[in-house]
């Protein structure tokens, strides 16, 4: 499906931008418990972070990025020994930290731990491609919403820690997007957010040559490389049609454009408000920009990550935003159908698609311009997707069009 599917002029585009965005990332270790396919990260064991660098690395976020939150990834952060204390120190400087885990190490008495540290929110990476063994091994993505529901809950009985999952999209799992999205939708209470992530890889049938500064590598010594031929341009709005087959209703409000294509949809974002029982309807480009613009100006900040507190707000934000955008009056009108609904929490939810680095027949490279998922390396703020590359090439590889 191509992007006219979609008119960027009719969506609200985040206004996120290198210095001034709502996410950064950290990854204080390389180490993980599991394999995924598609993984941009060389699992490597004697790959921790001191913590002295890593606070380093947060000195120069905040003295060249703005930032409302830090996205602890990795690897897998919860395999970090001074997890608690990076917790505490992100914290201590104002900013929201976000643990961006596989799950596999949380326990009880470690989220009892990180939340009287002050972690805001655990984004959850949960798919049928990464490995895991016991009871989950070969468990499709639906079968694995039982494993989603275990960490969502564990989270709610905390309480007020956001709750976030994300699932790498393959061709083979496009299908069950609109079942996750519908699962989501019914615990909409306790899931803030959902978010697809299009697989990416550079594979055979990419008629690339591809060169370290002026040094030609073998392709098949990047990284992030399959040997096979797979589809690797999977595309943000490929997934909303997908949505659309079971939800027509569906309706994105914002989103990130590419650095090389300021038609396509990197981060496509969807807002919508309802209760377990029912999803009253979305919000569209003008609250969305209310909301950002709002948070900058009163925090200082473009907003990332909403808590529990804010996300249960879905029925004040319907009637008293209502006069502002014909999405959000349409909302709270199905609200109000049914008189009784004014006595029920109404919540709000995120559902985003992410399309990674696409590349062009001419060999430009198509980021998401604005990146949130900036991390650093060498002192230098770069894509995080893309660090592989800087550690073993010192440079970011190019794609050149084979003769």
């Amino acid at each position: 499906m191509d992007n006219t599917y979609l008119n960027n002029r009719e969506l609200y585009r985040l206004p996120w931008t290198l210095p001034d965005n709502a996410i950064s990332w950290l990854e204080p270790t390389s180490l993980c418990n599991l394999a995924c396919d598609g993984c941009y990260r060389e699992n490597e064991k004697d790959s921790h972070k001191s913590f002295e660098d890593v606070k380093k690395e947060l000195d120069v976020f905040q003295r060249y990025r703005n930032t409302d939150c830090i996205s602890i990834a990795g690897g897998d952060p919860l395999l970090y020994p001074d997890i608690v204390e990076l917790i505490k120190e992100i914290k201590g400087r104002g900013l929201k930290p976000i643990i961006n885990t596989n799950g596999k190490a949380l326990t009880k008495e470690l989220l009892i731990e990180l939340k009287q540290a002050g972690v805001y929110g655990f984004t959850f990476h949960v798919d049928s491609k990464q490995g895991r063994g016991g009871e989950w091994k070969g468990k499709n993505e639906i079968e694995l919403n039982e494993l989603r529901l275990h960490y969502a809950q564990m989270l709610a009985d905390a309480g007020n820690i956001s709750c976030s999952f994300n699932s790498t999209v393959y061709e083979d799992t496009l299908q069950y997007v609109p079942e996750l999205v519908d699962w989501a939708a019914k615990h909409i209470d306790i899931v803030q957010t959902m978010v697809f992530i299009a697989f990416r890889h550079v594979v055979p049938q990419m008629t690339f040559d591809w060169f370290a500064g002026g040094q030609k590598i073998d392709w098949q010594n990047i990284m992030y490389h399959s040997d096979t031929k797979r589809k690797v341009d999977i595309l943000s709005t490929d997934v909303l049609k997908k949505v659309r087959e079971k939800f027509p209703e569906f309706t994105p409000a914002a989103y990130l454009n590419g650095t090389e294509d300021a038609g396509s949809f990197k981060w496509l974002l969807t807002e919508r408000v309802g209760t377990k029982n029912k999803i009253y309807g979305y919000l569209g480009p003008k609250l969305m920009e209310i909301m950002m613009a709002g948070h900058h100006f009163f925090k200082g900040t473009y907003i990332s990550y909403a808590s529990p507190k804010l996300t249960r707000k879905g029925r004040t934000t319907l009637l008293l935003l209502s006069p502002f955008e014909k999405s959000v009056r349409k909302a709270a009108k199905n609200m109000l159908k049914n008189p009784f609904r004014l006595f029920k929490k109404a919540h709000m939810q995120s559902v985003l698609f992410i399309q990674p680095v696409d590349f062009l027949q001419s060999g430009e490279q198509s980021m998401c311009d604005g990146c949130p998922d900036i991390t650093v390396h060498d002192g230098r703020l770069v894509w995080s997707c893309r660090l592989e590359e800087q550690k073993k090439f010192r440079t970011f590889l190019r794609s050149v069009p084979q003769k």
